[in-house]
């Protein structure tokens, strides 16, 4: 009965050429293609159906093997089970344990990949992937994502929690959605050893939003005349750039990106498309007269207003290097009230603050001008309003006061902090 089940030899095996099936019993067959190729099946019935399943070739699965996996195939059988389902069953639980060992790197990847469409630029992208490379890679970038517990992001936050609390707390919540993710995609099991509330709060110091915010150094609005003199004084669309960012108070990558198809300065407008802009909606300018005569003074070259050497977007260097070199020498220092060298963002708070202190135009305003969504959700639905004419006006009154000619005291050097008053 034994030989029932052992028909073929290994010598036979090895010495046999002719396409054909050859049974050794019990389900096992050697079969063998015209093209020569060996391998072993397992075939069956079930239901009166016959089935095939491959056990491997025979170069690599040897006699003995094959009738080992035979005789595993019949046992299920026996138990009422398809071999052929079982083996797909083990072939998807093998796939499954090889997607779970994705690295927290190649989750992050995987992540950033497929939410990068909807972020407003590529700039944020890159800050994910540097945030990420800088402090977390180095811990667990890795391990396997559903290793990633508790400890070992605890190890990658505390270093910088209190020196870098901005960038910390920007990197918890980037690995805790990076986490969230894997977990959806079944490559982890379990709470996010990263969210905040009632876990990482227990652990780490909680830093107030305030404390940790820093705000873009400004010029005092009492000296924007004086420093607007100095710079019309400056040749390159470098400075045309930032003088037209003070007076339409827009933010540098605004500016930096201007169309002239976005510009009808018949009607003295400038439409910024929703795509550029931080908000994601479409923000109408009023565009002032001295606004006006700087465009027209500006050459078409191309539809960017603002171009580089290559005829490129300008960069956000390139206008803070404008304000750096205006610094230098025996020139005005134009310094904040803290004596903190001053950015292109901060004149919107010069603005701001002029407009506050200088006008009665009602706050939603100098708002709207600024292209801020009013914090209250009432009030923003009664000022669905974009305010034009009165912004236009407020951008007038703006300009007129950028306009005016400085006196001998405005222009005086604005000290920093450190330096001492020697005229006493």
């Amino acid at each position: 009965m034994g030989r029932q089940h052992q028909k073929l030899t290994a010598l036979q095996v090895a010495k046999l050429t002719k396409p054909g099936l050859y049974g050794d019993g019990g389900g096992l067959t050697l079969q063998i293609t015209k093209g020569g190729a060996k391998s072993w099946l397992f075939r069956f019935m079930i239901a009166g159906k016959a089935h095939g399943m491959g056990l491997g070739p025979t170069h690599t699965v040897g006699l003995a093997e094959a009738r080992q996996k035979a005789l595993a195939a019949r046992k299920l059988l026996l138990d009422g089970i398809n071999p052929l389902t079982a083996k797909k069953q083990d072939q998807i639980a093998a796939a499954l344990a090889n997607a779970r060992m994705m690295t927290f790197d190649q989750c992050a990847e995987a992540y950033i990949s497929a939410h990068k469409a909807g972020w407003k630029n590529e700039k944020h992208a890159d800050q994910w992937i540097n945030t990420l490379t800088t402090y977390a890679s180095p811990v667990f970038g890795q391990l396997p994502v559903a290793e990633v517990d508790t400890a070992l992001v605890v190890k990658c936050l505390k270093p910088i929690w209190e020196a870098k609390t901005e960038t910390a707390s920007r990197l918890r919540g980037r690995i805790e959605s990076i986490l969230g993710w894997a977990t959806t995609s079944g490559y982890r099991t379990g709470e996010n050893p990263a969210r905040w509330k009632g876990h990482l709060d227990n652990l780490l110091a909680t830093i107030s939003k305030a404390s940790r915010t820093k705000h873009h150094p400004s010029l005092p609005w009492q000296h924007m005349n004086a420093f607007l003199t100095q710079l019309r004084a400056r040749a390159g669309l470098s400075a045309r750039a930032v003088e037209l960012a003070i007076l339409t108070a827009c933010r540098s990558g605004e500016v930096r990106g201007a169309k002239w198809s976005e510009f009808d300065l018949a009607k003295k407008v400038w439409t910024i498309p929703g795509e550029r802009m931080k908000a994601r909606r479409e923000h109408e300018v009023p565009l002032s007269e001295a606004a006006l005569r700087l465009l027209k003074a500006i050459p078409e070259t191309g539809d960017l207003v603002f171009t580089g050497s290559k005829g490129q977007e300008l960069s956000d260097m390139s206008l803070t290097a404008v304000i750096r070199r205006m610094n230098e020498g025996d020139r005005p220092t134009w310094v904040n009230a803290n004596g903190d060298g001053i950015t292109v963002h901060g004149f919107r708070s010069s603005f701001r603050m002029w407009a506050a202190e200088t006008t009665s135009y009602p706050r939603e305003v100098a708002e709207h001008a600024l292209a801020h969504q009013l914090p209250d959700a009432v009030e923003r639905a009664y000022q669905r309003g974009s305010q034009f004419a009165k912004r236009a006006a407020l951008m007038a009154e703006w300009a007129a006061y950028c306009d005016k000619v400085p006196g001998k005291a405005e222009v005086t050097q604005i000290k920093r902090r450190h330096q001492a008053d020697t005229s006493k």
